[in-house]
């Protein structure tokens, strides 16, 4: 994998848990239970997906379809709803800065899922671990 910071700052981002899913294969990063991410090679019985690392992230649908326009290496999620989510191939040219916001951007979408209560503790968790 080309991305070797990925799972170091998905997991650095507030609240974020990992977990492996062995029937599927893949690591998963989720809040509080929500999934925001998804790192996974699928088989080449896969076809475009087949044989790549990549990640599946959340994105809003009109996103979506612009990034997909304009990078070849983001195709429609692997195994996830195509509207809403996206995979970015993980040994493609995708430059790191744009990987590293569509994966913050994928956490923000699944934080403001989670009641209010919740969205202030995990935030004012990860504030009190900056300061300490």
């Amino acid at each position: 994998m080309k991305y070797e910071w990925l799972d170091t700052y998905l997991l650095s981002l507030p609240g974020a848990e990992k977990d492996y899913k062995a029937e599927w294969g893949w690591f998963r990063y989720q809040i509080r239970g929500k999934l925001f991410a998804a790192v996974c090679t699928p088989g080449p019985e896969h076809g475009v997906y087949g044989g790549h690392d990549l990640v599946n992230l959340k994105c809003a649908p009109a996103q979506g379809e612009l990034l997909r326009l304009a990078h070849p290496e983001i195709l429609p999620g692997f195994y996830m709803d195509k509207r809403n989510w996206i995979a970015c191939l993980l040994d493609g040219a995708l430059p790191e800065e744009t990987l590293g916001q569509l994966c913050k951007e994928s956490h923000r979408l699944v934080l403001e899922t989670l009641p209010k209560y919740v969205q202030r503790d995990i935030l004012s968790t990860s504030t009190e671990r900056m300061i300490s």
